[in-house]
């Protein structure tokens, strides 16, 4: 039996609640650590510094934490949907109260710059904010029954258990935006979040509990991702499955999950164009690209990577989007910098080997272009433009500050090189052309597609890709639809 147990982290600057601090895995409403004493260290990586340690689970520790979800799930699901409201949004008022101290705490463990992670919280939040309301309306439509005598009615329920894998990038919003949509469908939670950031989903279990989630409903559990999912994969019990992560990954975890037909929501790789033509508002794109390409320092799976400009206007966007790069200034997340730190080695390993081979090709480099003086997580914000068709950055998604920018001459090769990839997250577009936009917009193999700005995501609208990028929607009602499945009930009353 797993003893109860409370610890803090180790200490992050700043915090008015340090009790949100949290470093133990938050199982059927106890915090317990691993029975072996094993642990993950977490660093900063702004400067390498190990912030605080958690506790490694073991399988059979993880197991049992799908026992906890399962026990609890017949109550939750047979609570009135209005009550499940009622818990989601106390929730959301708790995240909104904490918002500095969870910003601060994604800031240290995560890099990205602070007023970046109080976005992130603010929109982790909206999820919850959202979902409650969404909550109080689990029905759906009726159908006109099609024989003599019998009435027909069709029910929502909840699929049962879901398994939550989320990434490092976003380490609140993915959880929030996953598991408010399977809590408010009467599902209960089993969450891992990625090694790198679990503190920032641990204090949400925090204030789960504050929130008065009943124990068993949302679980989190810490450690090493093989040894955590490999048995909820395995169980029949966890009948949805919604990851967010690479491509790669997402195959593996989408055969895993064959042999016990799980309900899936992928949401993984991304490669976004970003296309200028020629009538663009030269200023307003420029401004849009640096959004779209710096944001998060690049780590986001919405990030543009490839920019195609047309010709006219190619060289002056080359050069004001050059400038704007080179204006950015980079350093650590809690000082609030345009950029921070990338997460690991791994991560500048692939700046560099793209930078190099873009310019062995042919690319011109007009900014940046190598890892910086404050650390070996600093990549310096980077631009390339005559980027030759064969380089890999125009094939891979770079994960990165690295932008890649080539000419293009009409629109019908704009289209075909934008859809010339596996990837079909979000495309971006700046025309002033009404018809052009519409007939791009149609022909663009991406989920979701971006028209004079960057900014297009948040909880009312159905986020997801085409092709290799993913599975279903999250978000908006849409994003109810894996964790339901319908019941069709017919019965006579002659």
């Amino acid at each position: 039996m797993l003893a109860e147990r409370r610890q803090t982290a180790e200490p992050m600057s700043g915090l008015s609640d340090r009790s949100l601090l949290r470093s133990f895995s938050y199982v059927g409403g106890r915090w317990i650590a691993s029975a072996s004493g094993a642990s993950i260290p977490v660093t900063d990586p702004a400067n390498g510094t190990v912030i605080g340690h958690v506790a490694r689970l073991s399988g059979a520790e993880s197991a049992a934490a799908v026992d906890a979800a399962a026990a609890a799930f017949p109550e939750w699901a047979a609570l009135l949907p209005q009550a499940r409201a009622v818990l989601l949004r106390r929730w959301f008022e708790l995240m909104r109260e904490a918002r500095e101290d969870l910003a601060r705490i994604m800031t240290f463990e995560q890099g990205k710059p602070l007023s970046e992670a109080r976005g992130e919280i603010d929109y982790a939040a909206s999820f919850l904010e959202f979902y409650a309301e969404e909550a109080r309306r689990p029905n759906i439509e009726g159908v006109t029954s099609h024989l003599v005598h019998a009435e027909v009615e069709l029910w929502r329920e909840p699929v049962g258990v879901a398994a939550l894998i989320t990434p490092w990038n976003f380490p609140s919003a993915m959880l929030t935006r996953k598991a408010a949509a399977a809590l408010a469908a009467g599902c209960t939670v089993v969450a891992h979040p990625s090694a790198e950031t679990p503190f920032s989903a641990l204090a949400l279990a925090e204030l789960a509990e504050r929130a008065g989630l009943p124990a068993g409903v949302f679980n989190v559990v810490t450690g090493s991702a093989p040894e955590v999912v490999e048995p909820w994969l395995e169980d029949t019990r966890v009948r949805a499955l919604s990851f967010t992560g690479s491509t790669e990954i997402g195959k593996l975890l989408y055969r895993r999950s064959a042999d016990t037909v799980k309900r899936l929501v992928l949401e993984l790789g991304g490669h976004a164009p970003f296309i200028v033509f020629a009538e663009a508002d030269l200023d307003k794109a420029v401004d849009e690209a640096v959004k779209a390409k710096f944001a998060t320092t690049g780590q986001d799976c919405l990030g543009a990577n490839r920019f195609f400009v047309e010709r006219p206007v190619y060289e002056a966007f080359c050069t004001r989007f050059a400038e704007r790069a080179k204006a950015l200034t980079l350093g650590p997340g809690i000082e609030d910098h345009d950029l921070g730190p990338l997460m690991n080695d791994r991560a500048v390993a692939k700046q560099a080997e793209h930078v190099e081979d873009a310019t062995a090709r042919g690319a011109r480099l007009l900014a940046g272009g190598k890892v910086s003086p404050l650390g070996p997580l600093f990549f310096e914000p980077t631009v390339l433009a005559d980027v030759p068709a064969d380089a890999k950055i125009l094939h891979e998604e770079t994960f990165g500050p690295v932008a890649a920018i080539a000419p293009f001459d009409t629109e019908d090769e704009a289209v075909q090189r934008a859809n010339d990839t596996e990837y079909g997250l979000v495309a971006y577009i700046h025309s002033q052309d009404p018809r052009r936009i519409y007939r791009l917009s149609r022909a663009l193999q991406f989920g979701m597609v971006a028209v004079n700005r960057t900014k297009v995501t948040g909880a009312p609208i159905p986020f997801g890709g085409m092709k290799q990028s993913g599975l279903a929607r999250e978000g908006a009602r849409q994003g109810l639809e894996a964790f339901t499945d319908i019941k069709y009930v017919c019965r006579d009353w002659a």
